[in-house]
């Protein structure tokens, strides 16, 4: 029996640069989601690697947060000696049998853990929507599609702390008490769910994984391809909508 699916599409991108992975060792299952900054093939195939090897490394430690710190090290390293062009947004969730949900990530990919009804959403973004919120004098706060980390940066936990009052990576635990779903999600899904008012709980709640996941991005596609013809017909934009859906167990 299935227990999680994926689905993408590239929205009015010209080409697609998020990537997922789920990688299961001794039990204990990684679930992996990236969100490839920019639109160059090189881009893709860095984030189906990477997004691979964080994978390997989470379930192999059994630990989200280990696991995203070992790779996020690796790049880091190579982006101080080398530079890169290569970056993503990275979210990474792991389950074990009897063990609590662990979530860790960098940037504005989310976690969500469907319960009671509800969407709980795990992650807090790290952009600059969340360093410099809405307030009267600037209604619309920072910009919310300028991420403050991301994996293929060369900054510390400490640097992004100075600079934008968050690490590099965060972190959070979570007790599964009962079965629900864990849902992985690029900002071309959440984003337009959640300005059209949609509820994800009910998106997120059909009987089968795969169809669900699929309807999850293709609404959230067409939602955004609908909500920027409304403001511009000149500038229809619909962002790579990337998402990853799991059954999870105590």
């Amino acid at each position: 029996m299935r227990t999680h699916a994926g689905a993408q599409l590239t929205g009015t991108d010209p080409g697609q640069c998020d990537a997922t992975a789920v990688r299961t060792v001794n039990g204990a299952r990684a679930y992996v989601l990236l969100d490839g900054i920019g639109r160059r093939e090189a881009t893709h195939r860095w984030a189906l690697a990477a997004a691979r090897q964080i994978a390997g490394a989470a379930a192999r430690r059994g630990d989200a947060a280990a696991g995203l710190r070992y790779v996020y090290s690796l790049h880091r390293e190579d982006a101080a000696r080398y530079g890169s062009e290569d970056k993503a947004a990275a979210v990474v969730a792991v389950k074990a049998p009897g063990r609590p949900l662990t979530v860790a990530w960098c940037g504005d990919a989310r976690a969500y853990l469907m319960e009671r009804g509800i969407a709980v959403r795990l992650t807090e973004d790290h952009n600059k929507r969340c360093v410099y919120p809405p307030t009267a004098t600037y209604p619309y706060g920072g910009n919310r599609n300028h991420i403050t980390s991301c994996l293929g940066s060369d900054a510390t936990d400490e640097d992004r702390q100075r600079q934008y009052g968050h690490p590099a990576i965060e972190t959070v635990t979570r007790e599964v008490t009962g079965p629900c779903r864990l849902l992985l999600a690029s900002d071309g899904v959440y984003e337009p769910h959640e300005d059209a008012g949609h509820c994800l709980f009910t998106e997120c709640d059909g009987d089968e994984l795969i169809p669900t996941v699929r309807d999850l991005v293709d609404l959230a596609v067409d939602t955004a391809v609908q909500t920027s013809r409304g403001l511009d017909p000149n500038r229809v934009y619909a962002d790579n909508a990337t998402a990853l859906l799991a059954d999870l167990t105590p």
